[in-house]
């Protein structure tokens, strides 16, 4: 059953009812900025979590501007669609309803929050004009601290002997998204990865090095599945399976899940089978394309 870190109770508590009833999930984003986009990524995330335990879910949106940039932005992560009517949950049945938000968990409706940490943009001056609050003070940011998790241990990207080769040649292109930095949105899978990288409620310093670095990574995994799906398939070993879920269902632990996926790859008694249904097995999850490369020319 995935549990979720209540930041009303700093409790956990069942992200699903037990009977099984729909859920909503509203995010709130303040406005059109990095921790907004880690809002919205995080609701997926629930949701594509809830829906594999077999739990119907119902996304929303709440945004007081910028809402079809918002909209917009979320489609170029590959982040499912918001709902437009947010009354249609009751009439479905609705059992519970949990807020996603960057904000303190007050002025919510009943229902858990799942609180996220804030994403700074550390690109250069001049790429990001932060977006003024109804106050005119700057859009919040981080703390300004290396990203957690930079160096060993846990919840980093990548590091020492697991980091993979940067991969350079990424060019910004035009982006319909003014309030964004247009690198930060260049490979919108790296951006997606380099989030997952991070526990959700600690702060996340980008710039366009981890974003090369996430890249390479990414890129390496899509070559090994291309290659391990040229094997005969093998079933995701039940141990591994195990692994993968009791990560995700634990707050949605998803550097944990990462972690699962670079035991795989590096298990030598693994055949290439297994590994293949097991990251496309993830990647239902994930959503970084991982399957990408299949039937590319080496």
């Amino acid at each position: 059953m995935l549990r979720i870190l209540d930041d009303r109770t700093g409790e956990p508590v069942p992200a699903a009812p037990a009977r099984r009833g729909l859920t909503r999930i509203e995010a709130y984003a303040s406005g059109l900025d990095p921790t907004a986009l880690r809002v919205l990524l995080t609701a997926d995330l629930l949701s594509r979590a809830l829906e594999l335990s077999g739990t119907p879910v119902w996304t929303i949106l709440t945004a007081p501007r910028r809402h079809a940039e918002l909209r917009t932005a979320a489609t170029t992560l590959a982040i499912r669609p918001f709902e437009h009517d947010r009354d249609l949950a009751s009439g479905l049945g609705e059992a519970q309803a949990i807020h996603v938000t960057a904000e303190p968990a007050t002025a919510f409706g009943g229902g858990p929050v799942l609180r996220v940490a804030p994403v700074e943009w550390a690109g250069g001056p001049g790429e990001w004009a932060r977006e003024p609050t109804a106050e005119g003070a700057g859009t919040p940011g981080a703390s300004g601290r290396p990203a957690p998790g930079e160096g060993s241990g846990r919840g980093s990207g990548q590091s020492g002997e697991d980091a993979p080769g940067r991969v350079s040649g990424a060019t910004a292109r035009p982006t319909p998204h003014p309030a964004l930095p247009p690198l930060l949105l260049a490979d919108p899978e790296a951006l997606r990865l380099a989030l997952l990288a991070v526990p959700r409620g600690e702060a996340v310093r980008l710039d366009p090095g981890r974003l090369d670095d996430a890249a390479g990574w990414l890129g390496r995994w899509r070559g090994a599945v291309a290659g391990w799906a040229r094997r005969p398939s093998r079933p995701v070993p039940e141990g591994v399976r195990g692994r993968l879920r009791s990560a995700w269902e634990d707050d949605l632990d998803l550097p944990g899940v990462l972690e699962v996926l670079r035991d795989v790859e590096n298990d030598p008694e693994l055949p290439d089978g297994a590994r293949f249904e097991t990251f496309v097995y993830a990647d239902r999850l994930l959503a970084l394309d991982l399957a990408r490369d299949l039937g590319k020319l080496a």
